[in-house]
């Protein structure tokens, strides 16, 4: 029987967050989506049960897009947002799941690293030295070629481009595509331009110097085949994270339990 998912809302800073929250006894699990997905990333585990929380970032999903005049999308912006949301939740002991862009939670849990119980890292965007974005990224990055890009993506170009992110280059499940092109509008494209566009490598390599900080037991998720970061990554992180282990899921792409419905068992077991 599935979990009862609840969804709500609030509001930092006004800014309104949207949230879904699985109720439960024990230390939370938070889960931290990256780009161009949001919070609905993760039914498959909250589905499985609770306690968890999975926020909408300002800009995806179903929160506020602030306008970038007005909010900070840089990856400090949003890592100091979740921040607080969490504060205003009432959340400090926590599990901590990322993926992708969702990594830029390490910000702050390298700050308070003795709230971090357990930490699950799945292809996430490397705090780490030596990466240079993908191409996807590297035109987001350049004006006007994202605005250009953003503007002209129809939901034909998005599943062809989500194509290349799994392990097969087979198209992602119809209502994953849904999922993201139901919540990309303009306010979505400004943010994920304005987070790219600040993110230089230098800047990424230096958000992730006290990684060695988070002494919790981590367990490192990483698809084989994923074209955007490249599993010598995944190394690199388990080799910065002092209690950390690998796990390579072959044939796997950029959302390994996508590709392998394993993954999720595998990451609730080291979570419980």
């Amino acid at each position: 029987m599935a979990a009862t998912i609840e969804e709500r809302e609030l509001r930092v800073d006004g800014v309104r967050a949207f949230y879904r929250r699985v109720p439960g006894e024990g230390t939370p699990t938070v889960y931290c989506h990256g780009n161009p997905t949001h919070g609905e990333d993760w039914l498959p585990f909250l589905e499985r049960g609770g306690p968890a929380i999975a926020i909408d970032m300002p800009g995806w999903g179903r929160s506020d897009r602030p306008d970038p005049a007005r909010f900070d999308y840089s990856m400090y912006g949003l890592s100091d947002f979740l921040d607080r949301c969490l504060d205003q939740l009432g959340v400090e002991r926590r599990k901590l799941v990322v993926h992708d862009w969702g990594g830029l939670a390490l910000i702050g849990a390298q700050r308070h690293p003795r709230q971090i119980e357990k930490l699950v890292v799945i292809d996430a965007v490397p705090l780490l030295p030596g990466y240079r974005w993908h191409w996807v990224a590297q035109l987001w990055r350049r004006k006007p070629i994202g605005e250009f890009l953003n503007r002209t993506t129809t939901r034909a170009s998005l599943d062809l481009l989500l194509r290349q992110a799994t392990g097969n280059r087979k198209p992602m499940p119809t209502a994953f595509v849904d999922m993201i092109w139901d919540h990309w509008d303009r306010g979505t494209q400004d943010a994920l331009l304005a987070l790219y566009r600040h993110a230089d490598p230098d800047r990424l390599a230096r958000a992730g110097w006290d990684l060695g900080e988070l002494s919790c037991p981590a367990l490192v998720v990483w698809g084989d085949r994923d074209i955007y970061l490249p599993t010598r990554f995944a190394r690199s992180y388990a080799d910065a994270l002092p209690a950390a282990e690998l796990e390579v899921v072959p044939g796997a792409g950029h959302w390994p339990w996508i590709d392998d419905v394993r993954v999720i068992e595998r990451i609730l077991r080291f979570l419980s």
